[in-house]
């Protein structure tokens, strides 16, 4: 019987081709919408409508304006007691600023009348500056990507609000608007240096002692300030007691300033991940074999265009939605070129776009700019490659070597665990 038995050979089971999904989600802050394609290969991009009940949209629409986000998840315990307080110590402030206000142009001898229309017209003024804070409040990722050009940013902002507090006395007709626009620039600088001021005074905290820091660099501006405020003063009762002198003094201290600040925000060695910093990163790994530190790439960072393209990075953009560079045949390639990878690179001419997942990290970022910086160097040696098979070695060469590359990374002093590129478009599956 054995010597009758045929041994049949039983082919492997046929492996199933990972297929693209059907539809995505891009997020862009609280917009959600729905990417699919339609049986003739057409994109379909749908809005999401929000179902929720009224009060609930607006619940969620004031936590996402005036809480952290991801709260109350994304902070310790004990803030929103902190945040009620907070708010009872402003409100109550400004009324009484109100109130000091009017009784200081009665002390100033004006007629009751005429005093009542002055204060309402000064206190209008200052509430445009609260405008100001409150329109610039909104980019406060912008803020954590790029803190160093927006803390540029705040500086002339407030140059341009105080300019047009010192002009105003030419055209005393448009005090008003004058005053209410220079003060609104100046509400903007003030919420643009302020929230700019923790991840700077954190980048110099080596040894946990942020609250010194933040004590000493405080103090130093306060002793300055009154030296200024003291320098100012002289001026104004010597070479700017004149609207000439003013015109002349004033831009020479504006420009001064400008420049202080531009050269104290090249000084800091920031060591988060934003766009312009893991391409210098990526850039000198692929030239030297080595990860530049923070302080090494201080000086080098652009502070006038930071999303500007850098070559030996493989000219990565991100942000941009895949819904507005893709079609079906791309979805389905890249969706399985970075099977596993929580990101996307769809090339485009010289410019390679990068969208992240949801919970995509540096560690990601890196990963793709990786890929990016890769492709494009064997684009310039090996012409006849398709794309595809391109990004495949790419991606391959990728993958050996990120260990020891984010081992370098991480012993150079850098944060991994976040990518800050300031406008948070994400895709989800």
């Amino acid at each position: 019987m054995d010597s009758l038995l045929v041994k049949r050979k039983i082919p492997p089971a046929p492996v199933k081709k990972k297929e693209a999904p059907g539809f995505w989600l891009e997020l862009s802050g609280s917009v959600s919408q729905h990417c699919s394609f339609a049986s003739d290969g057409r994109l379909c991009v749908k809005t999401l409508k929000d179902t929720r009940p009224l009060h609930q949209r607006l619940v969620e629409s004031f936590l996402n304006k005036f809480f952290p986000s991801g709260y109350p998840y994304s902070v310790n315990e004990g803030y929103l007691t902190y945040t009620q307080f907070r708010v009872l110590q402003h409100f109550s402030s400004a009324a009484l600023s109100v109130l000091s206000t009017q009784s200081l142009l009665f002390a100033a001898g004006l007629r009751p009348t005429p005093a009542q229309a002055t204060a309402v017209s000064w206190i209008l003024k200052d509430g445009m500056q609260h405008a100001g804070k409150l329109i610039c409040s909104s980019m406060g990722a912008r803020m954590d990507s790029e803190p160093k050009t927006w803390r540029i940013i705040a500086d002339v902002l407030y140059d341009l609000g105080t300019g047009l507090e010192v002009i105003s006395p030419l055209c005393p007709k448009l005090f008003l608007e004058m005053a209410g626009l220079g003060n609104f620039a100046k509400g903007m600088a003030v919420v643009a240096a302020r929230a700019t001021r923790l991840p700077i005074y954190s980048s110099f905290a080596k040894e946990g002692n942020l609250s010194d820091i933040f004590a000493k660099g405080e103090a130093i501006s306060t002793l300055f300030d009154m030296l200024g405020i003291g320098a100012g003063i002289l001026l104004a009762s010597t070479v700017c007691s004149t609207m000439q002198g003013k015109m002349i003094v004033g831009p020479l201290l504006s420009a001064l300033h400008i420049y202080g600040v531009t050269q104290e925000m090249k000084a800091i060695p920031l060591n988060t991940l934003n766009p312009q910093r893991t391409a210098m990163i990526v850039a000198d790994f692929i030239k030297s074999g080595t990860v530049s530190n923070p302080a090494d790439l201080r000086y080098r960072e652009n502070l006038i265009i930071p999303d500007r393209l850098i070559e030996e990075a493989g000219n990565v953009k991100v942000g941009k939605p895949l819904c507005e560079s893709l079609n079906q045949r791309s979805i389905n390639r890249l969706k399985e070129a970075f099977s596993n990878e929580k990101f996307f690179i769809n090339q485009k001419g010289k410019t390679s776009y990068m969208v992240l997942e949801v919970n995509g990290t540096g560690e990601d970022a890196l990963r793709g700019w990786l890929v990016a910086a890769f492709a494009a160097e064997m684009e310039k040696s090996v012409a006849s490659s398709s794309e595809d098979e391109i990004l495949h070695e790419a991606r391959e060469k990728m993958v050996k070597i990120f260990p020891s590359f984010i081992s370098q990374v991480k012993s150079r002093g850098w944060h991994t665990d976040q990518f800050l590129d300031g406008n948070r478009i994400r895709f989800s599956y």
